[in-house]
């Protein structure tokens, strides 16, 4: 493969047009988890088996980490764009047989397809922006990535309670359809990748897969039951998590003995600083699904919210993340430095957190705005920053493996924060609580759940501080690794 000379002036105009459809595809992994959530009592009342319903959940999940570092792998082995519309078709049928079933059973096996594709969705995205622009000029972009994130977030249950409430459950899945069609055309037309340079066949990592796959499914069930369906120190549990302590062993010792390791080595020693934005972004995990859970719980059941409205609860934390995000990357891009806006992010996230381990029965909508609005501005300045950091921190033949880890890793920190949230939770709630009782006893479990969290992020403020700020690869100075190379559809020789 051939590479290109070293671009220091922005990349071409269409390139935002090119990565309109990647950040598309993307959007239906976020959005569906919450329109099926919304959807969820419609579906126990059609299907039956109440006593299943968090499979339909925990299926989805479980299969989107497993998968997730196998894509990553074979956009790094293959061709990375005919990989991620791979995922895109297998993600579309999905939803077309989950809207079909007629079963709590088969809905469980269509979503455990379905988390299959998604797992392609989040590696191969990440992956394409990564290799579409180099981190000097991606600043440029974030504000789309965290746009489509924002939307996600909010417009899930907003699209969730429309579909189901006018046509039914079954098209909170349909749904699916015709956004991932247009996204599908879409990348066809406009994303040209170079061919990759002819090679000897690749070997899949299948003990890799194996070893890891185990791994992360005992760690996922062992973060969805803890707690809940089982106390902490049941042996189910316990067994889980010597099964997740030895598999992660095993494979560590896999990975350095095989040609082409699923999750190379080299991923995590080649730099101190990926490491450091892996904890950072397990730290936006555990925030994200701690508040995306439990602040619309608290704004219904104690201030009193309708819960038809959910969506738009997490405004005043969403839109100053697209915001920051914005500014940031544009300084970033314009400076080259970027070592301050992880540090004042996880600075304002531990603020943010605090202030809403302080709400009680008599906080107003409008101080509880204000706490979600500091943690928004922690997140605009933590989540895509720490993204880039990793991004910049490895070569770019081990792109889809390095943004497959980030996206695994942030999924099981908010899988982990969630079970012990869950339990913190339970404790503070008992089942007997009724009418003004209850509204306080959420409150305090509340408090518990922010609280905690507010010491995961003052340790991710500890990570940021020992972020070393090296150039970005794309600028003036950039370090002389590997560069990027993209040919779009509607580039001219000029822009080349």
């Amino acid at each position: 493969m051939t590479t290109s000379p070293r671009r220091t002036t922005p990349p071409p105009g269409n390139v935002r047009w090119t990565l309109l459809g990647v950040m598309l595809a993307m959007l239906l992994g976020m959005l569906d988890n919450n329109i099926v959530g919304t959807a969820m009592p419609t579906v126990v009342r059609d299907l039956g088996g109440l006593e299943h319903i968090a499979w339909v959940v925990t299926a989805y999940t479980l299969a989107t980490a497993v998968s997730t570092p196998v894509w990553g792998k074979l956009g790094d082995l293959y061709h990375r764009e005919r990989v991620f519309l791979a995922s895109i078709v297998i993600f579309l049928l999905a939803s077309l047989l989950a809207g079909a079933a007629h079963s709590m059973t088969q809905l469980i096996g269509f979503r455990a397809l379905q988390g299959i594709g998604a797992g392609g969705l989040a590696a191969g995205g990440f992956a394409l922006v990564g290799t579409l622009v180099p981190p000097r000029e991606r600043g440029r972009y974030q504000g789309m990535t965290a746009s489509v994130m924002a939307l996600g977030v909010v417009g899930g249950p907003l699209v969730g309670g429309l579909v189901t409430g006018h046509l039914g459950w079954r098209w909170a899945f349909y749904v699916n359809l015709p956004l991932g069609i247009v996204a599908l055309v879409w990348i066809q037309l406009m994303l040209r990748l170079p061919e990759p340079a002819p090679k000897s066949r690749p070997r899949i990592d299948w003990a890799g897969i194996a070893v890891l796959g185990a791994t992360i499914g005992a760690a996922v069930l062992a973060a969805t039951w803890a707690g809940t369906t089982y106390a902490w120190t049941s042996w189910r549990i316990l067994a889980l998590g010597a099964v997740t302590v030895l598999g992660t062993a095993v494979f560590t010792v896999v990975e350095r003995r095989v040609p082409e390791p699923l999750l190379p080595p080299r991923v995590f020693t080649g730099h101190r600083n990926f490491p450091l934005a892996i904890g950072l972004l397990v730290a936006v995990g555990v925030v994200m699904f701690g508040c995306a859970l439990y602040l619309p719980l608290f704004q219904q059941t104690v201030q009193g919210a309708t819960a038809t409205s959910s969506g738009l609860l997490l405004l005043p934390m969403m839109i100053p993340v697209v915001i920051t995000s914005n500014i940031a990357g544009k300084v970033m891009s314009r400076t080259g430095r970027y070592k301050v806006f992880p540090v004042l992010g996880t600075l304002l996230l531990t603020a943010g957190t605090l202030a809403l381990a302080t709400m009680d029965t008599g906080t107003s909508r409008l101080a509880a705005g204000c706490g979600m609005a500091l943690v928004g501005l922690g997140l605009g300045f933590t989540m895509q920053m720490a993204t880039t950091l990793a991004q910049n921190s490895v070569e770019l033949r081990d792109m889809g493996a390095a943004m497959a880890a980030t996206n695994l890793f942030r999924t099981l920190g908010g899988s982990v924060g969630v079970a012990v949230f869950g339990s913190l939770f339970t404790r503070a709630v008992p089942d007997t609580a009724t009418g003004e009782a209850y509204r306080h006893a959420v409150a305090h479990g509340t408090q518990h759940i922010f609280l905690a969290t507010a010491g995961v992020c003052a340790v991710a403020f500890v990570l940021a501080l020992l972020v070393k700020e090296v150039p970005l690869r794309g600028g003036p100075g950039a370090v002389k690794r590997d560069q990027p190379v993209t040919r779009l559809a509607t580039e001219s020789p000029a822009d080349r």
